[in-house]
């Protein structure tokens, strides 16, 4: 196993990384700089696309349209003009809070997140998208992170990140709707590094980076630590799997609430890296629009 640098780009607040197996292509977001970033991998080609407003995660529709969740809601961005609409308004109407964490689900369904933009106690919610269809399932969040989904789409995982505790809930494979009530699947309140952004691979193993400690870690579906993988800067914040095969892991980092000396203590610090170790990923599923 290495892990490298795959992007020098120091962004504020990286984060939503997400690859185009058609393309070759990783998007990731500077949530709180407004741009949204592009790297060809094999080719080192570069692209950023400033933005009009907060995002931090994007889905592909269609081979004609992505949705961008915002701190409006959802925005609609075509691929060929990159002309971008607000099409599904959420807490438009509330100045405090922006997007945070979000996965598709293999129905096509949406879950994502909101939190107060000094992440106010309590601020935010968890929510579900399908269709056009806004539900909001889990109030009083203050930071949504670690959405994923089980490989067969019976399960899903969230948490919130200030209370610690990654949480596990059955749903409906069909619709990605709650069936049951969460359980804790892994207690990690008053521990070193915040549960930030995961994935789950195809043998169902939750790859989770931590916040503050520079790490990505395995967790196995019953809640066991599997692997500990250090990365070069501490406020790490999610993965994605990336590589023609799914095969590699790439983690977006931050530089946010970090003064100067912070910054030269921390070096690579907003930077986007690259885990080369056997695992078997899978692509991120178009959503139903």
């Amino acid at each position: 196993m290495t892990v490298s640098i795959l992007s020098d780009i120091a962004c504020h607040l990286g984060e939503g990384p997400s690859f185009e197996p058609t393309t070759g292509k990783l998007w990731w977001f500077d949530i709180l700089d407004k741009r949204l970033h592009g790297l060809q991998i094999s080719k080192g080609l570069k692209t950023e696309i400033s933005l009009p407003v907060m995002a931090s995660a994007i889905f592909r529709v269609d081979d004609d349209r992505d949705l961008i969740l915002t701190e409006r809601g959802f925005y609609v961005r075509f691929h060929a003009s990159g002309v971008m609409s607000l099409a599904i308004p959420v807490e438009d109407d509330n100045p405090v809070t922006r997007s945070n964490d979000a996965r598709a689900h293999s129905c096509g369904a949406v879950w994502f997140g909101t939190m107060g933009k000094n992440a106010e106690d309590g601020a935010g919610a968890i929510y579900h998208l399908l269709k056009g269809k806004v539900t909001k399932l889990y109030p009083s969040i203050s930071i949504p992170n670690a959405i994923c989904f089980s490989p067969d789409g019976t399960i899903a995982y969230f948490t919130d990140t200030k209370v610690g505790k990654l949480m596990r809930v059955a749903i409906d494979a069909a619709t990605a709707l709650p069936v049951g009530e969460p359980a804790v699947l892994v207690d990690h309140s008053g521990k070193l590094g915040g549960i930030d952004g995961a994935i789950v691979d195809t043998d169902g193993v939750i790859w989770n980076a931590r916040w503050g400690i520079g790490q990505l870690v395995a967790i196995s579906s019953d809640g066991k630590l599997l692997r500990e993988i250090a990365l070069p800067a501490k406020q790490t914040t999610c993965p994605a799997f990336v590589g023609k095969n799914l095969d590699r892991i790439a983690v977006t980092s931050a530089s946010e609430g970090l003064d100067a000396a912070g910054r030269a203590a921390d070096p690579h610090c907003g930077k986007t890296f690259l885990i080369d170790l056997p695992v078997k990923g899978h692509p991120e599923p178009a959503v139903l629009f």
